[in-house]
């Protein structure tokens, strides 16, 4: 076997590639650290696929698909039933590798894995969810009738802040529905996909139908415009996600985009407050704000003005540390240039005039001196014109807009430009319906802070947050991967006399 150079010198264990079945290591020259974000200890390392590894893997999962497509529903359920079986059983080393490489507590790494296993779980149903329709006899002795047929290789490019439930959005609903996958997991974290790539393949996954490449850009480039690429499915920031959809949709793929947020809460002085401030500070603090459902923008209405003080101790109750350590409620930020970029927003906070009621800058923890931590930080008398209500920050920062009506919380919220999920908190059924109605955004929650929706139902962020008619799992994503095909039909008994030639459409 011929050495492969790419190796010499490597200080870490590799990141394998998964081409046709098989994990192998890239020949590539560029190679990345992935980085423990609490103690900066280098777990492995990445490689940036080449050319020509893209193509393998694409070529593998074109192969592939010339007899997955025929595979019967039934065999295609049981895989994901044994797959389910897997990830349920290895949940805590996926958990506990999770929180290696991207920071996020136990539980939350926990959390990721589970919100994915439930896709998995409703991808067993694909007997009836990828059933047609019929109709019989619509004209004299014509029927007809639906199929969702698959669409060919498909692709994924994942984030780094869910590296086992958005991959587990993709590809087991993708090859599931009879289509082949490339995936491109998170360059930042990748070690997640990778032990679930393992437990696929173990399930009976066959050779090419799922495949993992790795990169950055050159590769989410290679993605968009491979010919042999029916369908991208992309998750990530605004500004990438638009990339992918402009270049992508250029080159003939459907695409679905789920990007950037600016996730509102907005508290009436009725609400339940206990209830209420736990949930906002969970939504707020939780996996670090590093959620693209966080709730970033705290909306108080009249006289719920007067909880800041009670937001502020609540807040001050959460244990900053290691996600590995026990207790932990605030893990790290995924890298140093997240937080260097984060710090530097929270000083332009301060430099525009929002009163700094909590600073998480400047927190140390011990045994962990290295890591990207930054405490929960609240900043009060927010206006819409202040760069940290228009950014997103992505940290462990809840800004505070105050409102005196329902009517002027709405405004605000149809003003900005995301549409990911926003949330109300009331006792107030009016209220309530008043809310779900008339606000503009994809996602609502009434006294639920984090609105994403069962895998029964779609994933249906909008405007901004959003590029594509259809969102991941549920309903809508059978429909982004496979197309439909409608069949007319009509049989003649032996002993039918036929008629005339007929020049119109009618089927009479």
């Amino acid at each position: 076997m011929t050495p492969n150079p790419a190796l010499k010198g490597r200080t870490a264990d590799t990141v394998k590639l998964l081409i046709n079945g098989s994990f192998v290591e890239s020949r590539t020259g560029e190679w990345h650290d992935v980085v423990n974000p609490a103690t900066q200890e280098v777990l492995a390392q990445v490689p940036f696929a080449t050319d020509a590894e893209i193509d393998a893997a694409v070529a593998a999962a074109k192969a592939a698909y010339k007899t997955w497509k025929n595979t019967p529903l039934a065999a295609r359920a049981r895989i994901m039933l044994k797959l389910q079986a897997l990830v349920r059983e290895h949940m805590s080393r996926i958990a506990r590798t999770l929180s290696a490489e991207q920071g996020k507590t136990i539980a939350d790494a926990e959390g990721d894995v589970f919100r994915g296993l439930e896709v998995v779980e409703h991808a067993c149903s694909i007997g009836s969810l990828q059933m047609g329709e019929f109709a019989e006899n619509v004209a004299g002795g014509v029927d007809t009738y639906t199929l969702r047929q698959p669409i060919g290789v498909c692709a994924g490019i994942t984030p780094f802040n869910f590296p086992a439930m958005i991959p587990l959005w993709m590809f087991p609903m993708a090859i599931v529905c009879g289509n082949t996958f490339v995936l491109k997991p998170s360059e930042q974290d990748p070690l997640t996909p990778m032990l679930l790539a393992q437990l696929a393949l173990e399930a009976g996954v066959p050779p090419g139908v799922l495949n993992i490449i790795h990169g950055g850009k050159r590769a989410v480039d290679a993605i968009c415009t491979h010919p042999d690429i029916a369908a991208i499915s992309f998750v990530g920031s605004t500004a990438v996600g638009t990339h992918v959809y402009n270049l992508g949709t250029q080159h003939g793929k459907r695409v679905q985009a789920m990007m950037g947020a600016k996730n509102h809460a907005v508290v009436l002085p009725d609400a339940n407050k206990e209830q209420s401030l736990n949930a906002l500070v969970g939504a707020t603090f939780g996996a670090a704000g590093q959620r693209c459902m966080a709730t970033s923008v705290t909306v108080l209405v009249g006289e719920a003005q007067r909880w800041i003080p009670d937001i502020v101790a609540k807040a001050k109750t959460l244990k900053v540390n290691a996600g590995s350590e026990q207790g932990t409620d605030v893990g790290p930020v995924i890298s140093r240039a997240a937080k260097q970029r984060i710090l530097g927003l929270l000083e332009d906070g301060v430099r525009e005039g929002a009163k700094l009621e909590l600073d998480g800058r400047g927190i140390k923890v011990n045994g962990f001196e290295n890591g990207n931590f930054i405490g929960p930080t609240i900043f009060s008398g927010v206006t819409p014109t202040m760069k940290i209500y228009t950014t997103e920050i992505f940290g462990p920062v809840m800004v505070i807009v105050g409102v005196q009506t329902l009517n002027e919380a709405i405004d605000l919220i149809n003003k900005n430009p995301f549409g990911n999920g926003t949330g109300l908190f009331t006792q107030s059924g009016a209220a309530a319906r008043k809310f779900q109605n008339e606000i503009d955004v994809g996602q609502v929650g009434i006294n639920v802070p984090i609105p994403v929706p069962v895998p029964f139902f779609s994933f249906t962020g909008s405007r901004g947050s959003k590029l594509g008619d259809l969102g991941p799992y549920g309903k809508q994503v059978i429909q982004f991967y496979t197309q439909t095909k409608t069949v007319t039909s009509r049989w003649f008994d032996d002993s039918t006399t036929g008629g005339g030639v007929n020049t119109t459409i009618s089927l009479k």
